[in-house]
């Protein structure tokens, strides 16, 4: 692994990197479609650390600038500015610089100008700065194209309307594999959105971008996103680690696994991972068979949540390994949760007391405590989205 000091690659000079080898992690039957990426950073001197992220700058579906662009009245072929004071078409700006899934505030104001009515009213009255949580509700599932057909009279200078867009965001995968293991490359893992609403179909911007747009040819700006709070300890030390890493919180922990195979770390490991079906989503099963037979992975437990009559959870396997799971916390153990904030990370942390509570023989608020003791030592950590 290089030591050099590695360029500064952001989002105005992004490192521009191509995919080497992609493959389905999902298999057929399951409702999901979830990928496994390897971006080629030969000759980049990009380097970073298990627990860093990768920031991908995507570029928005050709179809749906299509269906703006015929919603515009504008052929594409317009010239603008885009939002990084570049020259270009308007197709070009709708395509890779205009977050034309995001609705902004500016455009919405604009379309109750143009066009007034009851529509007008309506969407003016969620615009006031007290309604946001209503705002944000009636925004949900809807995009840019959705108010441009309510407001079908509403018409736009191209360079007006570009202005009156946000930017195409960024989006932050973590990284599912070590330099160490994988000099020059880094892997992903990453489920495909999509979905309908509204009456229409949808597709997250940039997990279609890399599943649908990009061939071996297509440039990928990128760059690196530290994950300052979410490092491993050092290799000599024998702190053990639990890791919780449902669906595609997976990531983090197989670059965590690959650094510790490579660096011959001391300490046990112990991986918790969660699914729909063994059958069709049990993502890099064999590398994890490998790890357990190789002493690097310690103990894995899993939770496929279709398999059995009632649904199980990785809280629910946490919690039947609370005598363990006890045990190696007062060795010291680093928890780490990495996934969906919103309901798993949540459940998982109800399981954590629960545990402290019944293995540990603690009060409810003593297991809160424990964990709030947990947190100053930088011994549970979250990479939750």
């Amino acid at each position: 692994m290089s030591t050099h000091t590695a360029p500064a690659f952001n989002r105005k000079n992004p490192c521009m990197a191509r995919l080497k080898h992609t493959a389905k992690l999902s298999k057929d039957g399951s409702p999901k479609d979830t990928r496994h990426f390897e971006i080629d950073l030969c000759g980049s001197g990009m380097t970073f650390e298990p627990g860093d992220s990768l920031a991908v700058l995507p570029t928005n579906c050709p179809d749906l600038v299509q269906e703006v662009l015929h919603a515009l009245g504008h052929s594409g072929s317009e010239s603008v500015t885009d939002l990084d004071g570049k020259a270009c078409t308007l197709r070009e700006a709708l395509t890779a610089s205009c977050a034309i899934t995001i609705p902004d505030k500016k455009l919405l104001n604009a379309l109750c100008d143009r066009e007034p009515g009851p529509d007008a009213d309506a969407l003016r009255a969620l615009l006031d700065p007290e309604r946001k949580d209503d705002l944000n509700a009636h925004l949900y599932g809807r995009e840019v194209i959705d108010f441009l057909l309510q407001f079908p009279a509403a018409k736009f200078e191209p360079q007006e309307f570009v202005s009156l867009n946000k930017k195409v965001q960024i989006r932050l995968y973590s990284i599912s594999s070590s330099l160490r293991a994988h000099p020059d490359e880094v892997h992903l893992t990453v489920a495909t959105v999509r979905y309908t609403s509204h009456g229409r179909a949808r597709k997250g911007v940039a997990s279609t971008f890399l599943a649908e747009r990009i061939t071996p040819e297509t440039l990928i700006p990128t760059f690196i996103n530290p994950g300052k709070g979410f490092r491993l300890p050092a290799p000599e030390e024998d702190t053990p680690i639990i890791m919780c890493g449902p669906g595609t919180g997976i990531a983090p922990f197989r670059s965590f696994l690959q650094e510790r195979k490579a660096t011959g770390a001391k300490g046990r490991a112990w991986l918790f991972f969660g699914e729909i079906s063994a059958k069709t989503d049990f993502f890099y099963e064999e590398e994890w068979a490998q790890h357990l037979k190789d002493g690097v992975l310690t103990r894995l437990d899993t939770a496929f949540s279709r398999d059995q009559a009632e649904k199980i959870y990785v809280q629910h396997r946490i919690e039947q390994a609370a005598e363990e799971l006890w045990k190696w916390l007062e060795a010291g153990a680093i928890f780490y949760v990495c996934g969906d904030a919103s309901r798993m990370a949540a459940d998982v942390d109800r399981a954590l007391h629960r545990v402290i509570e019944t293995a540990g023989g603690r009060t409810p608020e003593q297991a809160a405590e424990y964990v709030a003791q947990m947190k100053t030592d930088k011994r549970y950590r979250r990479d939750v989205y």
